[in-house]
């Protein structure tokens, strides 16, 4: 993929990904063609703020699990009131760093599919 595409790409979806991991992300979609694009810019990323939110306001109902998809962990969360409210605090400090890489397992297991259509 070209470096201005991929420029692109990181700079509009910086928030959603951990700093850490972004060079990572850079070297795997420099790997990609470029029609690939289309499809990374297609899937849905969890914004790590918005997660931050409804945990704050439905933490202890397992709302924020459900929307990462952690079904498991959401029906324990809302059957035992947020861990008590312990589960729920902590959540507070660990969602947003849990949601980012939530996407940047997302995003791998993406363009692993896409490397092994292209060779």
């Amino acid at each position: 993929m070209e470096q201005s595409k991929v420029d692109l790409f990181i700079s509009t979806m910086n928030e959603k990904f951990a700093p850490a991991n972004m060079p990572a992300i850079r070297q795997h979609l420099m790997t990609l063609d470029d029609g690939s694009l289309i499809n990374l810019q297609s899937m849905n990323f969890k914004n790590p703020t918005t997660i931050l939110i409804v945990s704050l306001l439905a933490g202890t109902l397992g709302v924020d699990r459900f929307m990462m998809g952690q079904t498991g962990l959401g029906v324990a969360k809302l059957l035992t009131c947020g861990g008590f409210l312990i589960w729920a605090i902590v959540d507070l400090f660990l969602v947003m760093g849990k949601t980012r890489e939530l996407n940047y397992q997302m995003l791998m297991q993406q363009t692993a599919g896409m490397a092994e259509h292209t060779d």
